[in-house]
């Protein structure tokens, strides 16, 4: 948690914020740690039709979303946001709450444009670091014709010489 923990309350208080997930404990769980954050504009919705409805009509500055829901699950959710042309909401900051910690669905939920990913049991200080870094230090957007979200370099390479190196890119400008 930050040292000045009054003056980043305030701050917060502005946020708004989708908690979708389909079990209600679960839900009530991210509540109050939001909440106990300084965090008062919470929505929450058990499913991916009614928060892609919240989606389309209500500003959020980052949605809280469960890997594992029926019908539409986290991933899919996530691919409607990212590709959906009826709302203006593509670029807000998706972090993923999962249990499900193997790699390829890690990749997936990345390549599916999830920002961040919290593992379950979710711990306060775990959540407020995602949070976090998605406020404080968000990834640059990157629309493609096979992806549309954060970009998913998340460190820079020194070892990499190839043509397409970043700062490679950003020289020759």
């Amino acid at each position: 948690m930050p040292d000045n923990i009054a003056g980043e309350r305030r701050r917060l208080e502005v946020l708004r914020v989708l908690v979708v997930d389909d079990n209600t404990h679960m839900a009530s769980i991210l509540r109050t740690v939001l909440n106990s954050f300084g965090i008062r504009h919470v929505d929450e919705v058990r499913g991916a039709v009614e928060a892609l409805e919240l989606i389309r009509t209500r500003p959020y500055d980052f949605v809280l979303l469960d890997y594992n829901m029926p019908i539409l699950d986290g991933i899919e959710l996530t691919r409607l946001v990212r590709t959906g042309r009826d709302h203006n909401q593509q670029m807000v900051p998706i972090i993923m709450i999962t249990g499900f910690t193997e790699r390829s669905r890690v990749l997936a939920a990345r390549d599916a444009g999830v920002t961040e990913v919290c593992v379950k049991p979710v711990t306060a200080r775990d959540l407020w670091n995602r949070i976090a870094e998605v406020i404080n230090a968000p990834r640059p957007f990157v629309r493609s014709k096979g992806f549309t979200g954060p970009d998913r370099r998340r460190h820079k390479d020194v070892e990499f010489t190839g043509d397409e190196r970043r700062h490679a890119k950003e020289q020759a400008a």
